[in-house]
């Protein structure tokens, strides 16, 4: 009985999996530390781990706004790759966006948002429970494969509905977003209280105690804040969640009451072109204002050419201040692998296009190479190295169940650059190559008209043929993928 009982406990615990963090990330003075050691982590900004824009649908034409897109969830598989494809590409933390906000065109635009609106008039928001089982997975496989986790809370602007739609529930104006003596405030003071203090669907753990989640930021680019402001939300998220960081999410300045404020760990600034700041100089300008006395994270910059961006990456890496440099920068933006095949991508008012990782040479226009090396040097610099690291091998991509030959579908392999696909007609081989150097990586690919691959050989109607699909990089070859029969009619 002893040696069943003492099997049974050795075999749930090599069950269970280990944690990927011993510690949460702290602050000391102007360093952020994991345990004893010195955190600092570049990468590019990947919004979408928890909520998808499916731009290959085009734009909502009941949305008025003229943006308005299509949304939806993603699949666990989804999930897993992308937190895979940042995690063995050497990201080490990543910001996400923020948490939607209904809005009157949702469900003409069969979009769910993750707060929803109050049930009575003067009640509080309410968080959509289908939503956050998705936010619950995007935690807890941060937490297995070694991600941490930046996550705002509510957004300036009304791409994912933001203040102003949080104050059309109450019959306020935008701008008493930031009035904390407003219903709108008290509700977005409701939205932490109930975020921070959810019981994660997956780990059973509080949020407020996922050592995944290093930091919660005040929202997106709150350009507004008052000192009012951050000081009762900057204490509100410490008094809820007093082991994880706190980030002043104003935008385009360093508010020198924040860098007093014993809540707020963190000071942001997001550099673009538009506003005067995308430039290596503006580094040093924001580690001169914090002078030591906070992080300084760069949680934002891009739409611009591969060599100003590497070079304002370059800055945050090595420029100091008196000791002091920045613990973190991203660039935007980044978007991962559909379930079924290619890629999501986002286009910006400026042509530039997402991109992917590690990278697709048919995207040179969008400089996708030069973007995704680029931030891998930096990911091995914040970490004291002079070069960029290798890639490991590509793990296997998933073949999908097959309709038609004529349009294959299959997940891309986290790191994986091009696909090899062969053909048998036993299961067990021999495997003829039908298709070598295959890209998926297309951007602006549209699931609904475009083939990915195709089998370029005759079939024989009636028979019965296997399929497999093999991923490389420069590092190597994966194993082969799962396979799939087709008949031919």
């Amino acid at each position: 009985m002893k040696q069943l009982t003492l099997a049974c406990i050795l075999g749930a615990m090599m069950a269970t999996p280990a944690l990927a963090f011993d510690h949460f990330i702290t602050r000391d003075g102007h360093q952020l530390k994991d345990g004893d050691k010195v955190f600092r982590f570049a990468g590019i900004h990947a919004p979408e781990l928890h909520r998808i824009e499916d731009q290959a649908r085009g734009k909502c034409p009941q949305d008025p706004r003229g943006w308005g897109q299509y949304f939806k969830w993603p699949t666990a598989e989804e999930q897993e790759n992308w937190i895979q494809s940042l995690v063995l590409t050497g990201h080490k933390a990543m910001r996400v966006y923020v948490l939607s906000i209904a809005t009157e065109w949702d469900q003409a635009c069969e979009r769910e948002t993750h707060i929803l609106p109050p049930v009575t008039q003067d009640g509080m928001p309410r968080l959509n429970e289908a939503a956050l089982v998705h936010y619950d997975r995007m935690i807890a496989l941060a937490d297995k494969h070694g991600l941490r986790l930046i996550l705002p809370f509510v957004d300036h602007w009304k791409w994912w509905g933001g203040r102003k739609d949080l104050a059309a529930f109450y019959g306020e104006h935008e701008d008493d977003f930031y009035d904390t003596s407003s219903k709108t405030y008290a509700a977005y003071q409701s939205i932490i209280k109930q975020v921070t203090n959810r019981t994660n669907t997956i780990t059973g753990r509080k949020y407020r105690d996922e050592k995944a989640i290093m930091a919660w930021e005040t929202g997106n680019e709150l350009k507004m804040s008052t000192q009012a402001f951050v000081s009762k939300t900057a204490a509100l998220i410490k008094s809820q969640a007093p082991h994880q960081l706190v980030i002043d999410g104003t935008y385009l300045k360093v508010n020198d009451f924040s860098l007093t404020d014993p809540n707020v760990d963190i000071i942001t600034n997001h550099f673009y072109t538009v506003n005067g700041n995308n430039n290596p100089q503006q580094v040093m300008k924001d580690l001169k204002a914090i002078d030591g006395k906070k992080v300084y994270f760069i949680g934002e910059f891009g739409l611009a050419s591969a060599k100003l961006l590497n070079s304002v990456m370059q800055a945050a890496v090595h420029q100091e201040h008196n000791g002091a440099q920045a613990a973190g920068a991203l660039f935007w933006g980044y978007r991962g692998h559909r379930h079924d095949g290619g890629y999501y991508w986002h286009q910006e008012y400026t042509g530039h296009y997402a991109y992917h990782l590690p990278g697709a040479a048919e995207n040179y226009r969008n400089e996708e190479m030069a973007m995704s090396d680029g931030v891998r040097l930096a990911i091995a610099q914040m970490d004291g190295e002079q070069n960029m690291r290798p890639l490991p091998k590509p793990q296997p991509p998933k073949l999908r169940a097959i309709d038609t030959p004529n349009n294959f579908k299959w997940l891309g392999s986290p790191v994986g650059r091009w696909y090899r696909f062969e053909r048998a007609t036993s299961e067990a081989g021999p495997w003829t190559i039908i298709g070598d150097g295959i890209s998926d990586g297309r951007n602006g690919f549209n699931p609904e008209t475009d083939v990915l691959f195709a089998d370029p050989q005759l079939r024989e109607s009636g028979k019965t043929y296997f399929y497999r699909v093999t991923a490389f990089n420069e590092s190597g070859q994966s194993e082969p993928s799962n396979v799939e029969a087709y008949q031919q009619p």
